[in-house]
């Protein structure tokens, strides 16, 4: 993510920033600038989440981001609108990621995402919420923003990463990769890497939840799960290159220098040297991992890539990247 500047003084802004810390000028981000503007409508949510995006008077006065959710929690119960915030900021920061490379932003003709946060606690009791995509629609556990029950759904899942950012890029990679079916050359250059996704998906689940990932995985999966089925490896290989590519963005963006053998990517969303590009973003990874065991921390980015999954990763870069290949 980058950093931006207040446009009354000149200051520091972050991406979450709704008032500019050295001035105290209100300010809001325009995602059709990529930048902070001040004077402009806020989003219609910015009292209810905290939403500091540009509203738009023609969409009921929400902004982008806002007019993608069609279904939110259960507010009369606490705490799920703080949640649903959290999801939402999430959200905002997965789409403002996807649009450096040309997706959900302004310029996006295409199909947009709905989003349906839901939440197990309701005014009827508790409900079961399976999180997923299916048809267009991504349905998010609000309780995921919880920091509690998240750290113990990691362990029950013998995960070792698990956060809303995380769960958003893996659901709205299974969505892009409905996008990019259009393209007929798609589907067939995805099969020669990950397999043939039109194996039966329920199956697939089913014998990975009963007997564990493949044996092997470590060879060809960057997860356990990405085991699971074709649809699962895209999710999470497109998600683990989301990763990657905000790291190094981000580690730039505050001047951060860290040991590669790659030359770091000037634009990481703007870069069509893949290989470069994971290379750096590894190895600033390895140097995190290094500075969290200084705080007795678990490491930032617990993953090792085989030559395999960097494929697959290249690959997955080379059809999202639609601004490096435009």
């Amino acid at each position: 993510m980058q950093l931006y500047t207040c446009p009354a003084c000149g200051a520091r802004l972050y991406f979450r920033n709704s008032v500019c810390g050295a001035c105290g000028t209100a300010v809001s981000y325009d995602d059709k600038q990529d930048a902070f503007v001040t004077g402009a409508v806020p989003c219609a949510n910015v009292d209810r989440i905290g939403c500091n995006w540009v509203g738009d008077p023609g969409a009921d006065g929400l902004c982008r981001s806002c007019q993608m959710t069609d279904v939110v929690p259960d507010l009369s119960i606490e705490p799920n609108q703080e949640l649903w915030a959290e999801g939402e900021v999430a959200k905002r920061w997965a789409l403002a990621n996807l649009a450096r490379w040309g997706w959900f932003g302004a310029e996006d003709t295409g199909q947009l995402p709905a989003f349906h946060f839901k939440a197990e606690r309701t005014r009827k009791g508790r409900e079961h919420v399976t999180m997923g995509h299916a048809d267009g629609v991504i349905t998010l556990n609000v309780a995921e923003a919880d920091d509690a029950i998240r750290v113990h759904n990691r362990e029950m899942l013998d995960e070792d990463y698990r956060t809303m950012l995380g769960h958003l890029r893996h659901e709205l990679a299974h969505f892009l990769f409905e996008r990019l079916a259009d393209d007929l050359a798609f589907p067939e250059a995805f099969r020669a890497l990950f397999g043939d996704e039109r194996a039966d998906y329920g199956e697939a689940l089913e014998r990975h939840y009963a007997d564990g990932p493949r044996a092997g995985w470590q060879e060809s999966f960057i997860t356990p799960y990405a085991s699971a089925h074709p649809h699962e490896d895209w999710a999470e290989t497109v998600a683990h290159l989301t990763h990657l590519t905000d790291i190094v963005d981000t580690a730039a963006a505050v001047q951060v220098a860290w040991p590669t053998a790659a030359s770091v990517p000037a634009d990481p969303y703007a870069t069509t040297d893949a290989e470069a590009l994971i290379v750096s973003a590894v190895d600033l990874g390895m140097a995190l991992n290094q500075v969290n065991r200084a705080m007795g921390l678990a490491d930032l980015y617990p993953f090792v890539l085989t030559d395999t999954v960097r494929d697959k990763l290249e690959f997955a870069h080379g059809w999202l990247n639609r601004r490096a290949r435009s």
